[in-house]
Parts: C-alpha cells; structure tokens; sequence
C-alpha cells in the first residue's frame, strides 16, 4: 500500500492505484474506460472468477496483472489505494471489508449490500479503519438530473413536498456472456430483482430532493414467469417534510426514466433528457422546457462515472470515511430491505429509521438534511 494508505494522509497521492474485482458489463464498459479517461487514476490490478472475463481483462487493460479472486489479489497486491466492487450485490460486503481491513479505500458498486446487517458492517468497518467508503450513485451524474440540483438550489419552484420516480425497462439488465447473462434474475446472486437493482438510485434521488430519510414505506412487487426476483415493484413513502413514490420495471415497452419533483412554487419534469420547469409568476404558470443530453439509453454511463470518481477523490482528499453518500447508500438499502418485508405482509406500512442506524449517525430518520452543493 501507498504511505497515503497506510497513514491516513488527508492528500491523496497524484495517481490514485486501484484494483476493480469483479470484471464483468459496468466494469468493462463504464469503470474501466471512466478510469482511462481521468488521469487521476490507474487501475494496476483485476480479479475475476471466470477465466474467459479474466481474459478480457487482460486485453482492456494490458498493464494490470490479473487474478482469479478478491482474496489472491489482496493477498499479492501490496502498493494499492483503493478497491473498485463490482461483482454481483451477493459478495460486495465480503469483498468491501476484506479491502478495508487491509487498509483500503473501496469504492462500491449499488447496492452496497443485500442485508441491513452487511451495510452496516461495511460503515462501522470503514469508520473504524479510517478508510473512505463511497457507493457508485452515478444517476446523481447524469447532467440532467445537475440541471434539477440547480433549479431546486436556485429556489425556483420553494420546497418541495411530492416526489414521483418511475424506471421503465423493457428487461432485466443483461451481464455477459460468459458467465451466468442473467444473474439478475438469480436471488442467490442478486439478493432481489429490480428493487434491488434500481432501488438505489430511486431512493437517494428521492432523499436529495426532499433533504430529509423517509420515516416509514408500503410496497409490493410482482414476478412474471418462472424467477425468484421481482420484475415490478411499486412503493409509497413517508418523509417528515412530504412523501415519495416510485414504480419500477423491467416489463415496460420502453427504457425511460420519468421524475417529477412538486414544490410550493412550481414543478419540474424529467423525461430522460427532456427537462420542463414550471413556476407561478403572479397569477400565471410559466412553463419553461429543454433538452439536457444525458445518454440515458446508454447503460455504461461512462461520462457519468468519470464525474463519480472525482467525487470519490474528494471524499479521500477530505478524509471522509462515512461521508453523507455512504450513508445515502445504508439507507437504500434499509429501504429495499423494508419494502420487501412490506410486500410479503400485504403492504403493510413499516417504520424506518430504528434497525438501519449506524452507531454515530443519530436520529437520522427525523433529520432534515442540508442541500447538497451542485456537482
């Protein structure tokens, strides 16, 4: 490991030496090329189960020696910064904690964990060993949901109360190939089908935009076909200043994101990269539309996760280990975890906020939270 890695130092060293585990689609197509694009960074090592991904490794990124598992490669890679998790959500708390009991920053894939009890184990880990923790939100990234940061932060349309979030894809996300294309489909691997696999975004979208942790949730999912994952899965959820709903699928007739966000003086639309303001001026709306290219209908997101990592850089460069993003990131997975429990009790509404805490965080379900500062 660096001296940086090693002693903690507040200043990141000037190429930040990683290792990604798990060499599967986003790494291949949004990691690696969003690392070979920022000169902030150099990935010196990969690891993958399987041999045919290893391979393709090797030949994406020629320089980084390449192992079979997280555990030999942090066994022999002795001069790393940080590790890049980007297996399937079964073993992102194994491998997250193996990296920063050596010492290691992790940067993680979404969602953090499958259980409650496997994300907080990853935050108390990473307090404990003065490691920064940081999850891969990249939607906050994508340049039409800045645009909304700075509506919002230019107080354009007040406070908002009401939040709406829909995801409509028309299948589950495709993995490679090579090995098991349709893990997601696969509770033993996944931990859940879509809630699971965009509930992240939904969640801490919702949160950013009504600057408070929900206080309780009702859900329920459905399943066409023969899986044991979701494919449609629709919540309610209570915030101390509004609430929220969201409606996922991978059954839809189109890939598309549609947000809403209502306010005391206006609203905002996003339809993928269509964004539409509205606001009361004097007796009158005024309607206010554009169209911010964010290549929704690229699932790489590399520009996106270029913008993520020099978050990432920040949070080291700052030395915070369990900064407000690895918290974000404990609650979604409080809130999937939530829903389901929900859904197989006939919806019932369930309270949040108690189970998901982390030892220092505090009452964070009853606080609300300051704005985040544009990207």
């Amino acid at each position: 490991m660096t001296d940086g890695a090693v002693r903690g130092l507040s200043t990141p060293p000037e190429r930040l030496r990683g290792a990604i585990v798990g060499f599967g689609f986003i790494a291949e197509k949004g990691h690696a090329p969003a690392y070979a694009s920022c000169g902030e960074f150099e990935i010196r090592a990969v690891a993958d189960t399987c041999a045919a991904r290893r391979a393709v490794a090797k030949a994406l990124v020629p320089r980084a020696r390449v192992y079979a598992s997280a555990e030999e490669l942090l066994a022999k890679e002795k001069n790393l910064d940080f590790v890049d998790v980007c297996t399937p959500p079964s073993d992102h708390a194994k491998i997250a904690v193996m990296a920063l009991e050596q010492g290691l920053h992790v940067l993680c894939e979404k969602p953090m964990a499958t259980t409650l009890a496997d994300a907080r184990r990853m935050l108390d880990t990473a307090r404990r060993r003065e490691r920064t923790l940081f999850p891969c939100h990249n939607y906050r990234h994508s340049p039409v949901v800045k645009a909304v940061r700075s509506v919002l932060d230019d107080g354009e349309i007040g406070k908002v109360h009401l939040v709406t979030l829909q995801t409509f894809r028309n299948t589950h996300a495709k993995g490679v190939p090579e090995w098991r294309t349709d893990w997601r489909r696969e509770k033993k691997y996944s931990g859940g089908g879509i809630a699971m696999d965009h509930g992240s975004h939904t969640f801490y979208l919702a949160f950013d935009w009504l600057g408070a942790y929900p206080t309780a949730i009702t859900a329920r999912r459905s399943t066409i076909g023969q899986f044991d994952t979701e494919d449609n899965f629709a919540c309610a959820i209570t915030f101390p200043n509004g609430t929220a709903s969201a409606h996922l699928s991978w059954t839809a007739g189109c890939r598309k994101v549609i947000y809403t966000l209502h306010g005391e003086r206006g609203a905002i639309r996003v339809e993928a990269d269509d964004l539409e303001v509205t606001t009361l001026r004097g007796t009158k709306w005024d309607v206010r539309r554009s169209s911010i290219r964010s290549d929704w209908g690229d699932a790489s997101h590399v520009h996106w996760f270029a913008s993520l990592l020099g978050s990432f850089r920040g949070a080291i460069h700052r030395s915070e280990h369990v900064g407000k993003d690895a918290e974000d990131a404990l609650r979604c997975v409080e809130l999937i975890t939530r829903a389901y429990a929900s859904a197989e009790d006939a919806s019932r509404e369930l309270t949040l906020g108690v189970a998901g805490l982390t030892p220092q965080a505090g009452p964070l379900a009853l606080q609300v939270l300051p704005r985040r500062k544009r990207a």
